[in-house]
């Protein structure tokens, strides 16, 4: 029987309200003032709109310019790696986007002054900021993302003092991911009074910023019906909000979540005040089965934009931040370069042609390029703590000829014991390391790069291997 639960997000995505649940991360005003430089120095410019506006347009101007913000874990990890193989592909297609910014802890006495300190610097760059509302009382039915207000009068204050922050510029506001679509938890009264206090939330943010755009959860296309889902959103008060977010921290595609989108807003009769937002961040391979937690082989979907050309949707948004774990490959909510690096090396560049664009004029070259055998890199990283550690391991093809499948080979020099891996099959026997391409990345094309990571643990020793073979020829440290 399908389970709609295990389609859901998992996630505790980064939050502003409060930084310490995430080590190092600044906060408050002083953090995006702090970091704005590191964003220019990238040359982070504005989310690709999609070129001249579309003929047929939501309710927000095709030309809208989304904030990104200058403290986002992927772009402080870009500034902090600028040596690294997977950062120009990282810092091109993922960091130089606007991805929504996570309010996810209960924190009533700094909320405003967190929220303000985004939005102005929002509206110091005529930018338009996409703020995440997740602190709902029983948030997530109490599981991995469990947490939120102690209750909803505690969470009606809570929302009046993020909603102070806002601010008079247009600003959209993501309310309460899981809340509507996700209740199983929830008897009959406790979801009625549920979806009264988001009916509230969503007129108290109106009134304190009437720019502000209010989304409310829409689950996506493989959770509840349509017809279900709209009973719940009208409960909810969605008919003076406008309009409801689908797929978030989900992979389904757009054309899906599009239809989907669709059907709602049909089986809600159409109301001309309601559009719908899309999370495109990771769905531009679709879902991978029904594995929900970091699965392989997935990439970037559509960029960042109101020009959507769909008079229902408003925008492709990032809300669930491209490369930050949702809790298998590491800790939820954790940025791991290799998930961002195998969601940006599946994709287009931001500045590419569409598929459907015509071939250049100039042709290539007719010369094939030059034979030679196989000849690679590896970059072997290690972050340690006492008794455990990760590796990040890059593996270069260094040679003039393309690679069809790799197998990278090493021996651990002491007791290590490998216990997870991603983006490859790991396979240990005594000390000697086998790690295999997952057929997505198994293709290497001559100076071209893939990475995996995997964990384990040791006794004594952690000295890392001297050596490695790749398809039985030694390669490089690096």
């Amino acid at each position: 029987m399908h389970t709609p639960e295990r389609h859901r997000r998992s996630t505790v995505p980064p939050t502003a309200a409060e930084p310490a649940a995430r080590p190092g991360r600044p906060s408050g005003r002083a953090a995006v003032l702090a970091l704005a430089a590191t964003a220019t120095a990238l040359g982070l410019v504005a989310g690709v709109q999609g070129g001249a506006d579309a003929a047929v347009q939501g309710s927000l101007p095709a030309g809208t310019q989304f904030y990104r913000d200058p403290a986002s874990q992927v772009v402080k990890w870009v500034a902090a790696n600028p040596g690294d193989s997977r950062t120009p592909v990282i810092s091109k297609r993922i960091a130089s986007q606007p991805q929504a910014i996570w309010f996810s802890n209960y924190r009533p006495t700094t909320v405003t002054s967190d929220v303000r300190a985004v939005t102005a610097a929002a509206e110091q760059a005529g930018r338009t900021p996409v703020l995440v509302a997740y602190a709902v009382p029983n948030r997530d039915c109490g599981g991995a993302s469990a947490g939120g207000a102690p209750d909803l009068a505690s969470y009606d204050a809570w929302v009046g003092k993020f909603a102070a922050g806002l601010g008079s510029s247009r600003s959209i506001v993501v309310l309460e991911p899981d809340s509507i679509a996700l209740t199983t938890c929830l008897n009959a009264q406790q979801q009625s009074d549920r979806f009264a206090s988001l009916a509230r939330a969503v007129t108290a943010i109106h009134a304190a910023s009437p720019a502000a755009k209010v989304y409310l959860d829409g689950g996506h296309s493989t959770w509840n019906s349509a017809s279900e889902q709209a009973n719940r959103l009208r409960s909810a008060g969605v008919l003076n909000a406008d309009g409801f977010f689908s797929n978030v921290s989900n992979f389904n595609t757009t054309a899906g979540e599009t239809a989907f989108a669709h059907n709602v807003l049909s089986a809600l009769g159409n109301p001309g005040n309601l559009h719908a937002v899309i999370d495109t961040s990771r769905n531009g391979n679709g879902p991978a089965g029904s594995t929900w937690c970091d699965p392989s082989g997935r990439a970037i979907g559509n960029y960042p934009t109101a020009s959507t050309g769909d008079s229902a949707i408003d925008a492709f948004l990032w809300i669930k931040p491209p490369g930050e774990a949702d809790g298998c490959a590491a800790a939820a909510g954790t940025f791991v370069p290799d998930i961002a690096y195998q969601l940006a090396v599946n994709a287009a560049d931001p500045t590419s042609p569409p598929a459907s664009s015509p071939p250049p004029t100039s042709q290539p070259p007719t010369s094939q390029p030059p034979s030679g055998g196989t000849s690679c890199s590896v970059a072997y990283r290690v972050n340690s703590w006492s008794a455990g550690f990760t590796a990040d391991i890059t593996v270069k093809n260094t040679g003039n000829a393309t690679i069809a499948g790799w197998k990278l080979g090493w021996t651990f020099p002491g007791d290590q014991k490998v216990t997870s891996a991603w983006n490859a099959t790991v396979v240990q026997s005594g000390a000697a390391v086998t790690a295999t391409d997952l057929g997505y990345n198994g293709t290497l094309a001559a100076g071209a790069s893939t990475a995996f990571g995997l964990q384990a643990t040791f006794g004594s020793s952690n000295t890392a291997p001297s050596a490695f073979t790749l398809n039985g020829t030694a390669c490089t440290l690096s």
